[in-house]
């Protein structure tokens, strides 16, 4: 019963440390990845269709993206939402292709870059802290219900405090190695 929990515990805390891996993929650094076009949301027949489903994505060069839609109708759809989005990119295309130049980042940017990733990492380490809070209530209401003695009930809490600073850590370093990215010049 108490490993249940804490396996729960375990499987909903690796997913906020791979949400936010995904979300830190996205925050663009001096150097030129697929990842910060991927998600983009594109108008595509009506429906918003992420862009990795509509094209290929690929960094030819370190500062260079291009974009090769599978669909060639659909260059002015793509190119609309790039430039609606909050990339601060300017595509230009060929009719087949669409190229991003990915400027060198002013030292502000950077400043601006790092404070995000750190917010994004606290929320994330926010995420953390209430799955255990959500744990440690299931486990004080298996004791409630004499489910479990209150030894075990210290064991468990114990068992989820280890579970959680490994999951913080995590979450730190993976912090810590993008904020290291963004600030390389």
């Amino acid at each position: 019963m108490i490993n249940d929990a804490l396996a729960e515990a375990d499987s909903r805390m690796s997913g906020a440390v791979r949400s936010l891996e995904e979300d830190l993929s996205a925050i663009r650094t001096g150097r030129a990845s697929p990842a910060l076009a991927e998600r983009l949301l594109v108008e595509y027949y009506g429906t918003p269709t992420p862009l990795l489903q509509l094209a290929t994505i690929s960094a030819p060069e370190p500062r260079l993206l291009t974009i090769r839609p599978f669909d060639p109708g659909s260059v002015k759809d793509i190119e609309k939402a790039i430039l609606a989005s909050d990339l601060g990119l300017t595509p230009s295309n060929d009719g087949k292709i669409i190229r991003l130049n990915i400027p060198p980042l002013t030292e502000e940017r950077r400043h601006e870059l790092v404070r995000v990733v750190r917010t994004r990492t606290e929320e994330s380490r926010v995420a953390v802290r209430n799955v255990r809070r959500d744990v440690q209530h299931t486990l004080r209401e298996f004791e409630k219900e004499k489910l479990i003695s209150e030894d075990d009930l210290r064991r468990g809490e114990e068992d989820l405090q280890k579970v959680t600073d490994r999951f913080v850590e995590q979450i730190n370093e993976v912090g810590q190695h993008k904020e290291t990215e963004v600030l390389e010049v």
